[in-house]
């Protein structure tokens, strides 16, 4: 197994990888978090040859973290980046937000496997990523489990005969509420996912579909497939994580129970498969069912659509404004429809322009996080 670097350590995707990673006898050389925390002191225990670094430590945070691990921790974003450029690692990426961006660049800038679970690298900075590989000879796997499915779905077959990519959709849990009835959706109810444990942004995301139009984004520059080769279908059961269509008509598809560790596993052990213990799959225990995705209810899927045919700064200016919107929802400052809203707004007013680099990232993003937040404190 090569040297495994895992950012965003104490999240969803963070604390899975270790359980991964320790179930398989493997071992981590890196550790990264936004922030020092019990989590993290944790995990570099668990795994004590591990360089630690913290993105945005406090001074508390950073004393404490001191004491505890002297020589192997160090600060800041070029501490995170030193991680993601060691020689000859897979990076996994499971940093939450745009923060991720310049970790994903230095890895792939490095050569190295970047196992992504960041959405917003692709979906900010697709152009900037895609070029950084080709500079440096990286390799782009995803973790996420739609397009691990996708992936998977394609390995050994020639891409110019895929008619479609077809990503499912849990639906969220508001999937068959109308407008009137989103109205009073409360912020308990939004982060009561049917189907998977993730943080509050994503579980939002997913109850406002606007995670699927990220995803939708991500497949485009994933397996260089056009945004009208991609469709979604709302799957309540989340068995079926994706599909693919090819031009004589059959449909591959990949299925299991809900478990982010196997499309985890997946992206580190590619090509090979690890066997582990069976956990028997029962075809009978359940119905698989299927619908359209309602896009004048949930509004945010066709945004993203709309962003990603932009191309440029667009898909940079719907994150950000997500970002802003979900967080001023979850502060019940804005109701759950209104993410839609600020959303679109931002997307009209923000002038549109290419992304070429991580500073045009950062630029588009600072200015949609300023409309948005101006858009949200025009509604208090």
């Amino acid at each position: 197994m090569r040297p495994i670097v895992l950012l965003g350590a104490t999240g969803s995707i963070g604390s899975q990888t270790r359980d991964v990673v320790a179930r398989n006898g493997w071992d981590i050389v890196g550790l990264a978090a936004r922030s020092a925390s019990e989590e993290l002191l944790g995990a570099a225990a668990e795994f004590p040859d591990a360089s630690v670094a913290v993105a945005d430590p406090t001074d508390e945070g950073r004393r404490r973290l001191q004491s505890a691990l002297g020589a192997r921790v160090d600060f800041g974003p070029d501490a995170v980046d030193a991680l993601a450029a060691h020689s000859g690692a897979i990076v996994v990426n499971g940093i939450v937000g745009a923060a991720g961006l310049r970790a994903s660049v230095t890895a792939l800038e490095s050569g190295n496997r970047l196992a992504l679970a960041n959405k917003e690298t692709l979906v900010a900075g697709g152009p900037v990523v895609v070029a950084a590989a080709a500079r440096g000879g990286g390799e782009i796997v995803p973790i996420d489990s739609e397009h691990s499915a996708l992936w998977q779905c394609l390995v050994g077959e020639r891409r110019g005969d895929v008619r479609r990519l077809i990503l499912t959709a849990s639906g969220g849990p508001f999937r068959s509420r109308t407008p009137a009835e989103l109205e009073e959706v409360t912020v308990a109810e939004a982060l009561n996912h049917p189907t998977w444990s993730m943080g509050p942004r994503i579980t939002v995301d997913s109850a406002t579909l606007l995670n699927k139009a990220l995803e939708v984004i991500e497949a485009h520059y994933l397996f260089d497939v056009s945004y009208d080769a991609i469709d979604v279908v709302v799957h309540p059961e989340s068995i079926v994580h994706s599909m693919v269509e090819y031009v004589d008509g059959a449909i591959i598809a990949e299925l299991g129970a809900p478990d982010m560790r196997l499309p985890i596993q997946y992206a580190l052990t590619y090509p090979d498969r690890m066997s582990v213990p069976p956990n028997r799959f029962d075809f009978t225990a359940q119905n698989l069912t299927f619908y359209e995705p309602d896009t004048e209810t949930f509004r945010c899927l066709a945004l993203g659509y709309a962003a990603g045919r932009a191309g440029g700064s667009a898909p940079a200016v719907l994150n950000a404004a997500d970002e802003v919107a979900v967080a001023a929802f979850l502060e019940q400052r804005i109701g759950f429809l209104q993410i839609a809203d600020v959303i679109e707004a931002t997307l009209d007013t923000v002038e549109h322009g290419p992304v070429e680099n991580i500073a045009d990232v950062v630029a588009y993003d600072a200015e949609a996080r300023r409309v948005a937040a101006q858009w949200i404190a025009g509604t208090e």
